[in-house]
């Protein structure tokens, strides 16, 4: 008996409001609507969930780590609360 476990591999879905390649813009805007988004509704909420994943996938980490300090500082250039 074999243990396999199946592993998906997901990714950003296409965003027509985004056709170009690069993908800044659709990054921020990720990260932008889903702390709208929970703020608004709740992180179990699923389409949340769908911001997280794509910003996740998309962003540079460095990005995402810079502006979480500068949200939990208050310094964030773009609000995110609605």
């Amino acid at each position: 008996m074999s243990d396999t476990v199946e592993i998906k591999i997901e990714t950003a879905p296409f965003d027509a409001r985004f056709p170009n390649t690069n993908q800044s813009k659709h990054c921020w805007q990720s990260y932008s609507d889903y702390y709208k988004c929970i703020n608004a509704r709740g992180e179990e909420f699923t389409p949340c969930k769908e911001f997280k994943k794509v910003f996740q996938s998309i962003c540079p980490s460095e990005w995402v780590s810079k502006w979480d300090e500068q949200r939990e500082e208050g310094t964030l250039p773009f609000k995110v609360t609605v």
